[in-house]
C-alpha cells in the first residue's frame, strides 16, 4: 500500500524489492574553459582521486545547493574567478560508472560565456599548476573520463555514458 506523506509523495509502507529504490548519485561538476582553441586543465596533487593526473576544474555537488551554484562556487575555490549562475551553458552530461568504487556518478559539464578575475591557482595544495592545453593534443596523463568527455564536446554531443557494460 502507498500513502501520501507530509510532502504529497508517495511513502512507502512496504519494503521494496531489490533494484527498486531510488538512484542516489554523486554529482560531479566540471569548467570547460576554452581559449583560442586551448582548454585549461590542472594537474591533480595529493588528492585521494587521480593525482598526479590533468583533470577540468571539478567538484561535487553539496547537499543544499542547485548544480549550477555548485560550479560557480567551485570556480571561485579553485581558480579565483567569479561566474554568474546565469552565464553557465550545460554542454555536455556524463553517466559514469567509476570502476574503482562501483558508484554510478553523473558528471556535468559547463561552459561560462564570461566571467571576471584572473584565473590563478587558488588550491595549490591540491593543485600541482594550471596549463592551457590544445583540444586536439591533451596531456598522455589526463583523467581518462575528462579526456572522453572534451571529445564528446568538441563534436557537439551533449551525452554520453562511461564504464558500463555493452
Amino acid at each position: 500500500m502507498t500513502q501520501l506523506d507530509h510532502t504529497d509523495h508517495p511513502a512507502d509502507t512496504e519494503p521494496r524489492t531489490p533494484g527498486t529504490d531510488p538512484l542516489t548519485l554523486v554529482v560531479g561538476v566540471h569548467l570547460v574553459l576554452v581559449n583560442d582553441g586551448a582548454v585549461l586543465l590542472g594537474r591533480r596533487a595529493n588528492t585521494s582521486y587521480a593525482s598526479g593526473l590533468w583533470h577540468l576544474p571539478a567538484g561535487h555537488m553539496e547537499r543544499g545547493e542547485p548544480v549550477t551554484r555548485s560550479m560557480t562556487r567551485e570556480a571561485e575555490e579553485e581558480l579565483g574567478i567569479t561566474i554568474a549562475e546565469d552565464e553557465l551553458a550545460l554542454v555536455h552530461t556524463l553517466h559514469h560508472l567509476d570502476a574503482d568504487d562501483g558508484r554510478s556518478r553523473l558528471q556535468l559539464f559547463f561552459r561560462p560565456a564570461r566571467y571576471d578575475g584572473r584565473v590563478r591557482n587558488a588550491e595549490p595544495d591540491k593543485c600541482e599548476e594550471l596549463r592551457w592545453w590544445p583540444l586536439d593534443r591533451l596531456p598522455d596523463h589526463i583523467v581518462p573520463y575528462t579526456a572522453h568527455a572534451l571529445g564528446e564536446i568538441s563534436r557537439g554531443n551533449p551525452l554520453s555514458t562511461v564504464g558500463w557494460p555493452a
